[in-house]
């Protein structure tokens, strides 16, 4: 088979494909650095007085010019400007936001920004697209082995840009179902958890969003093999998104997407609605 052959590219969510991707988005990450630092000292600035002008420390600048550290679009305008360069580091702004996703996700993150309808479904944690900064930051500590810092303000930074899906125009349709343990875990503590739930109500006031709860004493549920996305893209196309310990897998085939919209459809009438779901998680703020 062609994919068996030394030197065949990976297929898009296999573990191979996640390796390549890992590899590549280091390199753009250590290149575009390079980049930094080469036109920084062509026009004689320390890293103290650099940083002073866009904003951040001298070791800031430091772990963005040596690859350790992803900086924010903003950054990257205001480097190019206050180094003269021309463009020469905006043009780095597409595959550096790639580069910022793990990268078992980088092809969803992709699609999260072509999508025209999302639907998903979870059971173990709260949607990355409805987290605020406290749960995201909790769930990232709790990460074994430990995530370093610098990974940590990258992912966070990375799925606050993700929550941009929320403000697009014209407005995506957004549908989420989630199991009622995810809600009832007290991961990061009280406090957390607590500013997750307002969070939560807030979002679903919103007229594209569908929040609901799948709750423990139901009977019928027909997701109970595991999370999953579907993704309706502008022309028509839909994806299906599976993720589990760090790999993915993103289905194109019509039978396994229509399927799956298919069950989350049932999913759907199977949960609380989307009012007695914002009364339920109310009704959970108040027991804290």
């Amino acid at each position: 088979m062609a994919d068996e052959q030394a030197g065949a590219a990976p297929e898009p969510g296999t573990a191979d494909a996640g390796r390549s991707a890992d590899k590549s988005g280091q390199g753009v990450v250590a290149a575009f650095g390079q980049s930094m630092k080469m036109l920084r000292t062509r026009a004689g600035m320390e890293r103290e007085e650099f940083g002073r002008r866009l904003g951040y420390s001298a070791s800031t600048i430091a772990s963005f010019e040596q690859g350790r550290r992803i900086p924010p679009p903003r950054a990257i305008d205001q480097s190019d400007e206050v180094l003269g360069a021309g463009g020469l580091l905006t043009v780095w702004k597409e595959q550096l936001e790639k580069a910022q996703y793990p990268a078992f996700f980088q092809e969803m993150a992709q699609l999260e920004k072509q999508a025209i309808e999302l639907l998903v479904y979870d059971t173990m944690v709260v949607n990355g697209l409805l987290q605020n900064e406290e749960y995201m930051r909790a769930l990232l500590d709790m990460r074994r082995p430990p995530l370093d810092g610098e990974t940590i303000e990258q992912r966070v930074t990375a799925r606050l840009a993700r929550q941009d899906i929320f403000d697009r125009r014209p407005a995506p349709l957004l549908g989420f179902v989630m199991d009622e343990a995810v809600l009832r875990h007290r991961y990061g503590g009280k406090s957390v958890v607590r500013g997750q739930l307002e969070h939560l109500l807030l979002i679903g006031q919103r007229r594209n969003v569908e929040i609901q709860v799948m709750p423990t004493e139901s009977e019928d549920n027909a997701g109970v093999n595991g999370p999953f996305t579907v993704v309706t893209r502008k022309d028509g196309k839909k994806f299906l998104y599976v993720e589990a310990q760090n790999t993915s897998s993103l289905a194109t085939d019509p039978e396994q997407t229509v399927l799956a919209a298919a069950r989350y459809g049932i999913i759907r009438s199977q949960a609380l609605t989307p009012r007695e779901s914002l009364e339920f998680i109310e009704k959970l703020l108040g027991e804290l």
